[in-house]
């Protein structure tokens, strides 16, 4: 194959692209909603217990996962806002470019994509993330998290379960 064969192989697009990101604003538009009626109905650090292993707690997370450096003075949310932007473009083009036929791969992009730009947007208006959903077994408490982070752990398990028992299964496409 010729150098400009390969070449447009390598940039043709995936026609389910954009249902893959309309999932993605979808999850965007689920998780900035349910964080502004958690900020609205709660207050902050205080928790309302919901059943005897979940409570509604407003958190402001300046941090990453379970809060890490959340307390390093301001330069963190930057990193962080440099970091999931330059993920996010990445992941979109790899959705753009992945072939149709791999929909459980592009789910999962989609939902860390979503999760990924709701957190961002968090980070970039309020200068940390807006966590609510706080999970604990008696005195053990999950650190707290919210929709967009429950849509990439959910993309991020989607993806390894497909890379570590799927991707045998995957048949190679056949070049012309």
């Amino acid at each position: 194959m010729n150098a400009r064969a390969e070449q447009a192989k390598a940039l043709k697009f995936n026609k389910a692209a954009p249902a893959w990101l309309l999932l993605s604003a979808v999850i965007v538009a689920l998780d900035l909603w349910t964080k502004q009626i958690a900020t609205e109905a709660l207050t902050l650090y205080q928790p309302v217990e919901l059943t005897s292993w979940l409570n509604m707690t407003l958190a402001h997370n300046y941090g990453a996962a379970f809060s890490f450096l959340s307390d390093a003075g301001g330069w963190q949310r930057w990193l962080f806002t440099g970091l999931a932007a330059a993920v996010t473009i990445v992941l979109v083009v790899w959705l753009a470019r992945l072939p149709a036929r791999e929909k459980l791969t592009g789910a999962a992009l989609s939902l860390v994509i979503g999760g990924a730009v709701g957190n961002l947007a968090d980070r970039i208006t309020n200068g940390y993330v807006v966590d609510f959903i706080d999970v604990y077994v008696r005195d053990w408490h999950w650190p707290a998290f919210n929709l967009a982070d429950s849509a990439i752990t959910c993309g991020v398990i989607l993806l390894l379960l497909d890379g570590l028992f799927l991707a045998t299964k995957k048949q190679p496409e056949k070049s012309s």
